[in-house]
């Protein structure tokens, strides 16, 4: 049934669209107003960018058994020393005027440096300014502020557990419409550029059908998850920019059960929903989200996983700081979780509450150095580790290099 559904919605787009252009494009439109033919061979119109992510943990590490493995496998544990966080090479580019190509491996990911993809998709424009889209492949899932802004762009070096936790590596495999007025497309273009952490242009309304399991994980039943998300970021007379908006996601998961439990349940419902709030650094910033939510959780008590509530979020101060060449960035993040984590073993029980303090130092526009000093309190039980809270501080160092 929610596949049916799914098709009819994304059936329903295209013959909107299609007939919106027709009415409003080819009537309104002037010659020098439409995309440009693209006269090249699509392999000529690709291009190259990157970024690539070192980072040092083990100063001032005061328990080696507080870790995040959804945030940085190398906090933590026995290992330590260097580790490459990511490396990065885009490959993307306008390969004809109504497809645009994106293409994202990554060669440092699953804690070590083994190559995977990221991102895999084409985004098919459905009228002449592109302004209505369908984004088809392995891309973000537009769920969050946070979730959809780049590594490469985010102050803190991990994203918060609250929204994170909705979607591991923040992508899946699916079908995306996303709709924006060109200006507007406009304005997430240079909220990027332009230094101030954008997320991307992911539309001012998202909607859109995906697997479920997350990213590079193979589909575990035949029921599509149905996200949808609208934003908008209004640029007050002064110049600042503040964006709001509001994303919720439903669908059903299936768990990675340890085999040596006797519980058989592995397939649960789940739902989030929720706020953002981005007051962009011009020069002070704040970011806040938070979401709600039911999904699968360990209970260690009984040793079985439950349909259970959820909840978390985040809020962030910053200030931008420019002498001459040099940019700074303070900023101070305290994120809160309580629930499971879908897709960790029998859904990882998490009880998150952390405290960062950091600064960001970009001498220039190939090179960013951030120090990150983290207080936490964190508890992750399953049925191997019934019984866990640690709590610890950690100073986190990061050097990152774009091109």
């Amino acid at each position: 049934m929610r596949i049916k559904f799914a098709g009819t919605i994304i059936l329903l787009i295209m013959i909107f669209t299609d007939v919106f252009a027709r009415d409003v494009h080819e009537d309104t439109l002037s010659t020098h107003e439409t995309t440009p033919v693209i006269k090249k061979p699509w392999f000529e119109t690709i291009q190259l960018r990157g970024y690539a992510q070192l980072r040092y943990n083990g100063f001032f590490e005061t328990n080696p058994g507080l870790q995040c493995d959804q945030c940085d496998k190398s906090w933590g544990g026995d290992g330590g020393g260097f580790f490459f966080r990511r490396i990065r090479m885009i490959f993307y580019g306008q390969i004809h005027e109504r497809v645009y190509m994106y293409i994202q491996p990554d060669f440092a990911s699953n804690g070590g440096n083994f190559a995977q993809i990221r991102d895999a998709y084409f985004d098919l424009g459905l009228d002449q300014k592109q302004e209505f889209r369908l984004r088809i492949g392995q891309s973000k899932v537009p769920f969050g502020f946070e979730n959809l802004q780049s590594s490469q762009n985010r102050i803190p070096l991990d994203r918060n557990d609250g929204l994170n936790s909705a979607v591991a590596n923040e992508r899946d495999i699916g079908v995306m419409f996303y709709y924006a007025p060109t200006e507007i497309r406009q304005r997430f273009s240079q909220l990027v550029s332009s230094g101030l952490k954008g997320s991307g242009d992911y539309g001012l309304f998202g909607l859109g059908v995906y697997n479920g399991q997350t990213a590079n994980a193979p589909e575990k039943n035949k029921s599509f998850h149905l996200v949808s998300r609208a934003t908008y970021p209004w640029e007050l007379t002064s110049g600042q920019i503040i964006e709001t908006s509001f994303q919720a996601y439903t669908g059903k998961f299936v768990i990675n059960r340890n085999p040596q439990t006797d519980f058989d349940q592995t397939e649960f419902s789940e739902y989030r929903y929720g706020p953002s709030l981005i007051i962009y650094p011009q020069p002070f910033g704040l970011q806040a989200e938070f979401n709600w939510g039911r999904g699968p959780e360990i209970n260690p008590e009984t040793n079985t996983v439950e349909d259970a509530p959820l909840r978390g979020g985040y809020v962030m101060a910053t200030y931008m700081l420019k002498s001459n060449s040099d940019i700074f960035i303070p900023f101070t993040r305290y994120h809160y979780y309580k629930g499971g984590k879908k897709h960790e073993l029998d859904a990882t029980r998490h009880r998150v509450n952390e405290l960062e303090i950091g600064v960001e130092w970009q001498p220039h526009k190939a090179f960013e150095l951030v120090a990150m000093y983290t207080i936490s309190d964190r508890t992750f039980e399953n049925s191997l580790n019934p019984d866990n809270r640690q709590k610890g501080s950690l100073l986190r160092l990061q050097a990152q290099v774009n091109f």
